[in-house]
């Protein structure tokens, strides 16, 4: 059990409420009111007094399995214990992405407004998978997704799709990309065509890049990893020569995926000289931007896109800096009947005769269950504005710049990257301690009693070899104050660390 005290959910409803569930039907309406009001009110004290908790949960492995009965109950339960034991075996198990001292990775914002919206998506429960089948929710999607189109500055050829994560997102633009390389694969499968697919990327590409070439069946083998710069940034010109070499060897290239804002040090490729080489070399462009693209809302940082508008497909992640509770990822794309193409099988079922006049989103990826995403997004940008979140945003890149600085002035620790967003890649490096593998070891251990004492949450990367402390700001509840304490935390976790 973990030693902070959580939030405590307030019992007081009638008598009657606390009955055993109904043999038939759902809960009553005035149960879920009750209870409704409850966990409502639950939610919003969790939000306003984050400091009660540790960010990083202090379980240790099978706490929670151990605490819970092996079987299902036979009989339905009160609410009031459901809601109890909540407090008493969930929470405790929970690592606190909407914590301010979350730091760890890009933060997934589950704002008020969001979670509102997704509360309504969730009663609601339409599956949005043709126009039909909920004309609101396709439709909703597509309004949303024009207003962040024009926000970030892409050009009017570009159609956007929700999926769940950039993976998923990532996934169906490479899978485009394979239909855009003509080869029927669709139809006879890749090993008919006997042709030997490559792909490009940097090596500091995410990772579910390597997992769409294995899911699309590329390969590894498939998937050729470019060499970066000194600022960890696609070297174009190595690009060229990979391209040049596998043709000569027998493959055939057919897609490169560029990265804005990458996930070790928010790098950001040269977008416009990449595309200049898709374009002579007949390739696919997609651009990565899930991190770096919301950025691009502020008029200062329209640059971060620069090239992109050539791309043939673009992912962005509201739920990583939008403010959107997770998960809702956005896939761009120049070329949407190639997606379409790549996917759309409709069977006898799900056709419908308003299908020429409409978007059936069915048809453009792998899923055909899909939630009423929109919503929530509608939400955030309803409630903030185009202005209040660039004024968000623009405080954590502001945020970020103050941390970087306190870095760069102290004689503890070193900056190992630039900070193009609100990233510091940055790791302590005293004087008196000189070879890679000390600095390692005792950068891991600064970064392990900073987490352990649960005020805020760091993660690590590798740098050119080197262990490197991560502070990502994102939530949109941190604030100075926060970031002022984790640098504290850091220096005092040095201090410790180099006195034992």
């Amino acid at each position: 059990m973990s030693r902070f005290t959580s939030t405590q959910i307030q019992m007081k409803p009638e008598p009657e409420t606390r009955s055993q569930p109904e043999p038939l039907g759902d809960m009553s309406a005035k149960e879920f009111r009750i209870h409704g009001h409850q966990v409502v009110d639950w939610i919003a004290d969790y939000l306003a007094h984050p400091e009660r908790y540790p960010v990083l949960s202090q379980n240790q492995p099978g706490d929670l399995k151990n605490a819970l009965p092996i079987q299902a109950p036979e009989r339905g339960e009160a609410m009031e214990a459901m809601l109890a034991e909540l407090d008493r075996f969930i929470v405790p198990g929970v690592t606190h992405w909407n914590h301010p001292g979350f730091f760890a990775y890009f933060a997934i914002s589950g704002s008020g407004p969001g979670i509102l919206g997704e509360m309504l998506s969730a009663a609601f429960n339409v599956n949005a998978m043709l126009w039909r089948t909920s004309p609101s929710a396709t439709e909703l999607e597509e309004v949303t997704l024009e207003w962040l189109r024009q926000l970030i500055g892409l050009p009017d050829t570009f159609e956007g799709v929700i999926y769940d994560t950039a993976s998923i997102s990532s996934l169906c633009a490479i899978a485009a990309a394979r239909e855009a390389a003509g080869l029927d694969v669709r139809e006879r499968g890749l090993s008919a065509t006997g042709a030997r697919l490559r792909m490009y990327a940097s090596e500091h590409v995410h990772s579910s890049v390597d997992k769409s070439a294995i899911t699309l069946g590329i390969g590894q083998d498939g998937l050729r990893k470019i060499a970066s710069d000194a600022e960890y940034r696609m070297n174009a010109t190595e690009l060229q020569r990979a391209i040049s070499e596998d043709r000569a060897n027998g493959w055939t290239p057919f897609c490169v995926v560029a990265t804005t804002g990458t996930t070790s040090t928010t790098s950001i490729d040269p977008v416009p000289t990449i595309a200049d080489i898709c374009e002579s070399e007949h390739l696919w462009l997609h651009v990565d931007a899930a991190y770096g693209g919301s950025a691009a809302i502020l008029p200062e940082m329209r640059w971060v896109l620069e090239g992109c508008e050539r791309a043939d497909s673009l992912v962005i992640n509201p739920h990583k800096g939008l403010f959107v509770p997770v998960d809702l990822s956005v896939l761009y794309c120049r070329k949407l009947g190639i997606l379409r193409a790549a996917f759309s099988l409709v069977p006898e079922y799900l056709r419908t005769g308003e299908s020429d006049e409409v978007k059936n989103f069915m048809d453009y990826g792998p899923q055909l269950g899909r939630r009423f995403r929109a919503l929530k997004f509608w939400f955030v940008m309803r409630y903030f504005g185009a202005e209040g979140l660039r004024t968000r945003i623009r405080n954590q890149l502001e945020l970020a710049r103050e941390f970087a600085d306190w870095v760069d002035q102290s004689d503890d620790f070193e900056r190992l990257a630039p900070v193009p967003f609100s990233l510091v890649c940055f790791r302590a490096h005293p004087r008196n301690v000189s070879t890679e593998a000390a600095l390692d070891e005792l950068n891991e251990q600064i970064m392990n009693e900073v987490n352990r004492r649960g005020k805020v949450y760091l993660s690590h990367t590798k740098l050119s070899g080197k262990l490197t402390l991560r502070l990502a700001i994102g939530n949109i509840r941190t604030t100075r104050d926060y970031v002022r304490l984790a640098w504290n935390e850091l220096n005092e976790a040095l201090s410790y660390a180099t006195r034992v």
